[in-house]
């Protein structure tokens, strides 16, 4: 007959097997660990970059953003009120100078402008009559002054008779007084005639100018609501590629309101954006470096916006290659702006190790098959490469790949 096993035994037991247990997981997890860590202390030779220390030129630079755009882009805008009839082309399409884009509603104007016309034939004829008229007065003027000058003559002669007569002791005081009386009062009216004459001459041609003034500044509103009337007939204005038109038939369009963009694809410049600490580095006719992925272009900096929006300076990039295949309207880009040349410093490789200029901890090579951290005092930078201040010398190789997974260790191998 079997006994039954005491409690106490089988709590032993148990206790017996947890002990087991957990002396072997400890184990398991502190072998893991040293593998882990033997794992960590070394790193694969194929996985790491190496740059070797030497001296040379830099080319200083700052990093930007940009974005490339079309090299010339023009923006349409509608010269009136009044809402779109017909659409003839839509965004993507090629267009040639001349053709047609939208149709708007021009029918009130082209009735204003046909008034115009009216107003204008109306006023040539006004200025034609005055003109009549000034020629008019002047002929009954001159006209005048000849009958004026003919009584005068008259006058004279019968003065000189009167003065004979009194001579000859025919003739009487009193009538050589009134002969004389009567040739200077006609003497008078003729030069006053004369001057009456100059006067309205003056004045005929001073109407004149005004009138034709007028005539030529109502000629000008003419041309340029003419010009207005030929601006809405909606028409590209170059050969381009048309990228945004507004295709809503019958949509109210007030003046001065965008209806259509057309750009010139081919040709590309890089609009660019850097932070205003750096605003004294950027200036119009500086050299700039363009990364479109691993391909550089070079450029000069054309413009540069004189305020700061929102802590950054905006400035504009024209580039020597700008119609290169890799370039798309809207690409993003890094922008390398060129300030100032160090010669004969030590330099390395840059790369995404580096950040700015400053104290970095950086893995040197210590033989073939370790490399050792070491303080480095890093400077100015372009896209190539990274001034070293200390810490270095000549000859040096510097692992310049992504080493944030060894942060925490002093020293590798590398296998």
């Amino acid at each position: 007959m079997d006994r039954e096993i005491p409690k106490e035994v089988h709590v032993k037991e148990r206790n017996k097997k947890i002990i087991r247990f957990s002396i072997t997981a400890i184990v398991i997890i502190g072998v893991i660990a040293l593998l882990i860590s033997l794992m960590r202390s070394s790193v694969n030779k194929k996985d790491i970059s190496f740059s070797t220390v030497d001296k040379g030129i830099i080319e200083v630079s700052v990093s930007a953003s940009g974005k490339v755009v079309p090299a010339f882009e023009e923006i349409i805008n509608s010269p009136i009120n009044t809402r779109i009839m017909e659409v003839y082309r839509k965004g993507g399409d090629s267009v040639d100078v001349g053709t047609p884009i939208l149709k708007l509603d021009l029918q009130s104007t082209e009735t204003d402008y046909k008034k115009l016309l009216d107003e204008e034939q109306m006023r040539q004829y006004k200025l034609d009559q005055l003109r009549v008229n000034n020629q008019t007065k002047l002929s009954d003027l001159a006209m005048q002054i000849k009958v004026s000058a003919m009584q005068l003559n008259r006058m004279e002669v019968e003065l000189r008779n009167e003065h004979y007569l009194d001579s000859l002791g025919a003739g009487t005081t009193d009538k050589v007084r009134q002969a004389e009386l009567s040739y200077n009062v006609a003497q008078l009216q003729y030069e006053q005639l004369k001057q009456q004459y100059e006067n309205e001459k003056l004045s005929s041609a001073a109407d004149m100018k005004v009138q034709q003034l007028d005539l030529n500044i109502f000629r000008k509103s003419l041309v340029e609501m003419k010009r207005t009337l030929d601006d809405a007939q909606i028409r590209s204005p170059r050969k381009a590629i048309l990228t945004y038109i507004n295709n809503q038939v019958g949509a109210r369009i007030q003046q001065g309101e965008q209806v259509a963009v057309v750009s010139d694809l081919t040709h590309f410049k890089v609009d660019g954006e850097i932070a205003d600490t750096y605003g004294d580095r950027v200036a119009a006719g500086g050299k700039a470096i363009v990364k479109v992925g691993s391909m550089k272009l070079e450029g000069t900096i054309s413009s540069v916006t004189p305020l700061s929006k929102n802590g950054v300076i905006s400035f504009t990039v024209q580039l020597k290659e700008d119609n290169n295949k890799r370039l798309r309207s809207g690409l993003k880009t890094d922008v390398y702006v060129m300030n100032a040349v160090k010669e004969d410093v030590m330099r390395i490789a840059n790369s995404s190790y580096y950040v700015g200029a400053g104290e970095y901890e950086l893995f040197v090579a210590d033989g073939e098959n370790q490399i050792v951290k070491r303080k480095v005092k890093l400077g100015d930078s372009n896209f190539d490469y990274v001034e070293v201040i200390s810490g270095l010398k000549p000859g040096e190789r510097v692992v310049v790949s992504d080493m944030s997974n060894y942060k925490n260790k002093a020293k590798l191998k590398v296998k």
